[in-house]
């Protein structure tokens, strides 16, 4: 790994790193919070999932999270949301390609090659931040926002011996019927719906026999969100949460939108929830 820069912040350090990937097969970035107590021992750990036209930058510079993190001693990481470089395949746009990588692994050419997010998070990234940094693996949760909140959900309901909690903004939570989930599925995997099925957390959590005995999941969602009823629907996960006794508490809040100063009102519940989980 190569750090590109490091800053001081609430007693600990935010650091950002560049790195070749296998799964994507190109380079990647991101970056982690370290708070003080990971000079003495190991600490908990977050993953932190970003949404459309993200990248390892966003969650760091608008979240408002490292003031707490410090605090409760954890470690944030926060991915860029898509292989990057000159060789990667993109296309216009900012719903698809480069920014877009959807937390999937793509079985459709050209996206094939590079387009594998979803191994990268669950797998690759997760075994390289537990190899280099003083992170006790048996405290490590998930979270992310809209395609990011997608993202977490799908891979805490079929990694959880890896990661112990879930939360999620606004996330993408039935991309098997919504436009941007036709998209991003249609292209990167190609169009058999029963492969959709795989990355839908509503299919995901139907499909989970010990739903009724996994910890509360916790969703924040803004009522003026322009894309609530077109894309987001929470409805119909927490239809999908109730019929296998899944715990979900879904928070909907009068005037919030979809940007990051919705994220930063409410990130301190999302890492106090974690931390009583971890």
């Amino acid at each position: 790994m190569d750090v590109k820069s490091n800053h001081k912040c609430f007693g600990g350090e935010v650091r950002y790193y560049s790195h070749q990937a296998n799964s994507t097969k190109c380079e990647m970035n991101f970056s982690i919070f370290i708070p003080p107590q990971a000079e003495k021992s190991k600490c908990p750990a977050l993953f932190y999932l970003a949404g459309l036209t993200c990248t390892e930058d966003n969650f760091t510079t608008k979240a408002g999270a490292y003031q707490l993190a410090a605090e409760l001693g954890m470690i944030l990481i926060a991915p860029d949301t898509s292989p990057r470089g000159n060789a990667v395949p993109d296309e216009e746009g900012w719903d698809f390609a480069k920014g877009a990588g959807f937390y999937v692994d793509a079985t459709e050419a050209p996206w094939d090659i590079n387009y594998n997010m979803y191994s990268y998070i669950s797998d690759e990234l997760y075994n390289l931040i537990l190899d280099n940094f003083e992170v006790d693996a048996k405290r490590v949760g998930i979270f992310g926002h809209s395609m990011g909140g997608h993202g977490a959900l799908t891979i805490y309901l079929k990694n959880k011996e890896r990661f112990r909690s879930v939360s999620a903004f606004a996330p993408i939570v039935n991309p098997m019927n919504c436009p941007w989930g036709h998209k991003a599925l249609g292209n990167y995997i190609g169009d058999d719906r029963k492969d959709w099925a795989n990355y839908d957390a509503c299919d995901l959590v139907r499909k989970d026999q010990y739903a009724s005995e996994n910890p509360e999941i916790l969703i924040d969602q803004g009522l003026s969100d322009p894309f609530l009823e077109s894309q987001l629907m929470p409805e119909n996960f927490e239809k999908a949460c109730a019929d296998v006794h899944q715990k979900v508490n879904i928070r909907r809040h009068e005037g919030y939108d979809h940007g990051y100063f919705f994220i930063s009102t409410f990130v301190d519940d999302h890492l106090k929830h974690h931390a009583a989980i971890l």
